[in-house]
């Protein structure tokens, strides 16, 4: 086999890989808090601040769009803010708000028991 044909399997085999292994679980605020807690007693201080970061990205993420939906919301005039407009943002908002609520109470799970085996918290703030 030539050398051009087996670097090409090589990278083809890395790049199946990585997608059917995925890169590990993503914050969910739909998972159970039973689920959450289940799977929190069993991991290890690193893996407990590896999920916690993700649950604090996602909440700065939709933090971030509900920020954005809110100047939306300020430049409507206040004479349109009975109108369809104002109230798609308003209802965005308040998605993203029970969305916030969600993510930060599976958030806290994975932080208090980071907390409580010792681990490092900084950069964890919300």
């Amino acid at each position: 086999m030539k050398p051009a044909r087996k670097i090409t399997l090589w990278c083809l085999l890395a790049v199946c890989s990585l997608a059917v292994t995925g890169c590990g679980k993503k914050a969910d605020e739909s998972r159970p808090i039973s689920e959450v807690k289940a799977e929190a007693e069993k991991l290890d201080v690193e893996k407990l601040r590896s999920m916690a970061m993700k649950y604090k990205d996602a909440i700065m993420a939709k933090k971030g769009e509900v920020e954005k939906f809110t100047g939306e919301l300020k430049d409507i005039p206040l004479t349109k803010m009975l109108g369809e407009e104002a109230k798609q943002l308003k209802g965005e908002i308040d998605t993203l708000n029970k969305s916030i609520s969600a993510l930060k109470e599976r958030f806290e799970v994975y932080y208090d028991k980071l907390k409580e085996k010792g681990g490092d918290l900084s950069g964890l703030e919300l």
